[in-house]
Parts: C-alpha cells; structure tokens; sequence
C-alpha cells in the first residue's frame, strides 16, 4: 500500500491509498504519524458517479476544508478535473497520483 506524509491542520499525517470494498475505488485515508489514529478521510464513496480508475471524489468541506490544497501541493491528487456540486457544497474529481 502506498502512502506519503503531509500535514493537514497542524496534524503531521500519513495518506495512504486503500480501496473502498466492493467497487474497488480509490480511498486516501490520513493518519496521524505520532500514533496512526485516524485524522480525516479526503476521499468520498459515491459508486453513482462514474470515474475513470485513477480519479478520486474529494471532500473539501467541513472538517475536510483545505484537504484539497494540501494534496494538490503535495503531489498526491491533480488539480480538479471538474466539479459536482451538490446544494451547498462541491465535490471534487481529481486524478490520484499516489
């Protein structure tokens, strides 16, 4: 499993590609590097959506926001591909680079 470290909030993390069971769908859960406790999951299951393999659905809102800053400067995910708002939010389709 691939992983890379970044830091989110002020957290020192570590994100790791996973899978989401069933569909096969790319995850990128972070964790903290000073005892692997969860601390966010930058990904979003939405197996109605169609994506190619390599894309990802971010959630850049809530306790999410600013996720997506943090992975594009890091090199983890592209620059959005394109968006899909939903009420008061957006979503955001991005490549996995990880």
């Amino acid at each position: 499993m691939a992983s890379r470290r970044v830091t989110f909030r002020g957290w020192a993390c570590r994100v790791e590609r996973a899978h989401y069971g069933g569909t096969g769908r790319i995850a990128l859960p972070l964790y903290a590097l000073e005892d692997g406790s969860p601390v966010a999951v930058a990904t979003l299951h939405m197996p109605e959506l169609a994506l190619a393999a390599d894309e990802v659905i971010i959630k850049d809102y809530r306790e999410n926001e600013g996720l997506l800053d943090t992975l594009v400067a890091a090199g983890l995910v592209s620059a959005p591909l394109r968006v899909v708002p939903s009420g008061y939010i957006t979503r955001y389709i991005c490549r996995c680079l990880l």
